[in-house]
């Protein structure tokens, strides 16, 4: 597949392949679906990752990627959908039209004027480690998510440290999380992190998709765990 090719459609079972994978990786729906995404080597290592980009993928993946969400997260439900930036406010915009909800909260990174800096906390994120950045609630939004069943959805899960941001975030306005959802849970690096925070939010993590760390061999790269 050519690069802007990846992520434009759902593939039929048949397209599942078994390892060793050479350029992608089969990810699978819940219905035995696939949709192939692009294997990433994660620097000098032999490490890899399978890689979503979801504001590159056509609208109707990520609608379908939302609809399997929604199955997951509709038995929690929620009041309120907040998306974290930037790629997961899209796919919380999605979910939130799913659930016949008629807004979302989205958070940012871009501090407006009349942000108040008790209602931010610092953000960083595997795909821009390098970046320094804080993680915005818009004081407006306050009173739309104290008290209420809160949903908080990304675009991909993989360190969970801008999930972690996410729920740092709704912790100054004393909300928990009821479910925490993502179009793809990347690797299982992120259970290490609330292995060691809160295990009890585990169960609440869900993801349309999974997709495991890759270890590159010299045929190829083989998933490192798949029992996730």
């Amino acid at each position: 597949m050519e690069p802007h090719e990846f992520w434009q459609e759902i593939l039929p079972e048949k397209y599942s392949n078994s390892p060793p994978y050479n350029t992608h990786y089969p990810a699978k729906l819940k219905d035995g679906s696939v949709l192939m995404l692009p294997i990433r080597s994660l620097g000098a290592t032999n490490n890899g990752l399978a890689s979503l980009i979801l504001n590159q993928a056509s609208f109707a993946v990520e609608n379908i990627l939302a609809k399997f969400l929604v199955e997951l997260i509709k038995a929690d439900k929620p009041d309120v959908v907040v998306g974290i930036p930037t790629l997961g406010l899209s796919l919380a915009r999605e979910v939130s039209l799913l659930l016949g909800h008629k807004r979302y909260i989205p958070l940012g990174t871009s501090r407006k004027f009349w942000y108040d800096e008790r209602l931010s906390v610092p953000m960083t994120s595997i795909t821009s480690p390098e970046t320094k950045k804080r993680l915005y609630l818009d004081p407006r939004m306050e009173p739309l998510i104290k008290g209420r069943r809160v949903c908080l959805i990304d675009d991909v899960i993989s360190s969970g440290a801008s999930i972690k941001s996410g729920m740092d975030l709704l912790e100054i306005v004393q909300v928990s999380p009821i479910s925490i959802g993502a179009a793809m849970l990347q690797s299982d690096k992120w259970r290490k992190m609330f292995n060691s925070i809160n295990p009890n939010m585990i169960p609440l993590i869900k993801g349309a998709i999974k997709s495991p760390l890759l270890k590159k061999r010299k045929d190829g790269w083989w998933p490192e765990s798949i029992d996730y």
